[in-house]
């Protein structure tokens, strides 16, 4: 049986799936990704890590499988995206450390450049706003910062790639410089309605253009891997951002469908077809995937904390021994103690886009325990998931489908899904095969492949595992706890602002 092995390099570690023909998974490899925090808002990965660790996951997967490296049919890759790598050509070495998506160096550059009043072109050519977590701005930086490194690119020297162009790079030795068009979209240097790199964005961000990839279908033929990687020379027919992979993993392909991630951060991508929305609440208008040449887009949301509150919870405070006990803490919390936390770490995504907030907790009182803490952070998703949807509803004139689709690793908490339903007042579902990003890379590649069905037979594959409900006492209490996290918003704001 032909097997599809999905690599889906993330944020906190690399892992790689096989899948077979059923959507079985037949072996896994994951490895933690080394994170480096240089100083306050500053994030980094060692691109060589990035390579190491996926290269590793991929070997272990095919050595649990038992398989040998020819069963595989193909790859596909997904990522986490808008971290940015700038790497010599000519050695093949990178120039710096990877600037990572939550990496707040240039929230400078960003102000000033909104204070000129740029980001209304911007936002009409890329659908994304004026914010250190993409990419342009941290490829000026890297361009400015190592000595040499403007000189080098303008001679065409340097090469850039989000991390799925450096994966590729580095499969295929160098033979394919590419990238999707979801990768793309998350650049700020590209223009999402005409699908090409956009001269004014280059000189807008002072990116030469010598430096960026092929832009290609999340379907397509980017190249083979050299043998001696996997021990064979294997097709990669797919690639896809992380969240845009988890959509296509969730079957949404319909107009309306919903679907939120929760890993390190949260996001949230409402598929709106062949329509680009323009957002009047700051959310994002992106590339869900394009596929045979034409583009579907979404809106999303982005969160940049949701999981990686619950590290901060083990490794930052030390009252956690693993992450799977927030859920049974926060289930012993007091219900009376209305305690918020705001996971303001690395500024304010969605709907807000404050980089320059704060995190803080409210509400505390002398009968606090690590319970309540512990279900601050897991509330505070399901918090920020309904400012995104309702501003979602408000962007989008058709319907909302009215049930979410979830996955990622916290989506596995009883307890934060019920309370997301309790809070939505609408049923959440919860799907069989929750590592969605790894299977919509897994399907791009598959389908291609002819192993998986094209998109309406992968989507009858989908099944649900469980659905939350509202349950009925959820109405006494939901517009009060909801009313306090606004207001613990408000205040997070109001002193970033210095108010």
């Amino acid at each position: 049986m032909p097997l599809i092995l999905a690599l889906d390099q993330g944020t906190t570690s690399s892992r790689a799936m096989l899948f077979d023909e059923t959507l079985a998974v037949r072996g896994m490899g994951q490895l933690e990704l080394p994170q480096h925090f240089p100083a306050p808002g500053l994030v980094e990965h060692d691109p060589e890590d990035i390579w190491r660790t996926t290269l590793d996951a991929a070997r272990l997967a095919i050595a649990r499988a038992q398989i040998a490296p020819q069963d595989i049919a193909a790859i596909g890759i997904t990522n986490q995206r808008e971290t940015a790598i700038v790497w010599d050509r000519r050695t093949g070495k990178p120039i710096h450390r990877a600037i990572v998506w939550q990496d707040r160096r240039t929230a400078g550059q960003c102000r000033a450049l909104r204070d000129a009043g740029i980001e209304g072109i911007v936002t009409a050519k890329t659908g994304l706003l004026l914010d250190p977590y993409f990419s342009a701005t941290k490829i000026a930086w890297l361009l400015d910062s190592v000595p040499g490194a403007r000189a080098d690119a303008e001679a065409g020297h340097l090469a850039f790639g989000t991390v799925d162009t450096w994966l590729l790079w580095r499969l295929t030795n160098g033979a394919v410089h590419a990238t999707d068009a979801t990768n793309a979209s998350r650049t700020s240097l590209f223009d999402i309605h005409r699908g090409r790199w956009d001269t004014d964005m280059l000189r807008l961000f002072r990116v030469p253009a010598a430096m960026l990839p092929e832009v290609r279908d999340c379907q397509a033929d980017f190249g083979v891997t050299a043998h001696e990687h996997l021990g064979a020379e294997i097709p990669i027919l797919g690639m896809a951002g992380d969240q845009q992979a988890a959509t296509m993993g969730q079957a949404c392909f319909e107009r309306g469908m919903l679907k939120a991630t929760y890993g390190t951060g949260c996001f949230a991508l409402l598929n709106t077809g062949t329509q680009a929305v323009a957002s009047r609440n700051r959310l994002l208008t992106t590339i869900a995937y394009q596929l045979d040449g034409r583009r579907t887009y979404a809106l999303e949301g982005a969160i940049f904390v949701a999981g990686a509150a619950v590290q901060w919870l083990r490794d930052g405070l030390g009252i956690l021994a693993t992450a799977a006990e927030t859920g049974h803490l926060a289930a012993e919390a007091d219900p009376e103690q209305d305690v918020i936390l705001v996971p303001a770490f690395v500024g304010l995504g969605a709907p807000h886009w404050r980089p320059d907030a704060r995190g803080a907790i409210f509400g505390l009182t002398r009968a606090t325990t690590k319970r309540e803490i512990a279900s601050a952070v897991l509330r505070a998703a399901a918090f920020q998931t309904r400012d995104l949807l309702e501003a979602m509803r408000s962007d989008w004139k058709p319907a909302v489908d009215t049930v979410l689709r979830v996955d990622g690793g916290m989506a596995a908490s009883d307890y934060t899904m019920q309370f997301l339903a309790d809070l939505l007042d609408a049923p959440v579902d919860r799907p069989v095969i929750r590592e969605t990003t790894a299977l919509g890379a897994a399907w791009l590649a598959g389908s291609r492949a002819g192993v998986l069905p094209d998109r309406e037979g992968f989507a009858n594959l989908w099944q649900r595992e469980r659905r939350f409900e509202a349950s009925p006492e959820a109405g006494k209490w939901r517009t009060r706890y909801y009313d306090a996290w606004r207001r613990s918003v408000a205040a997070v704001i109001a002193q970033s602002a210095g108010e």
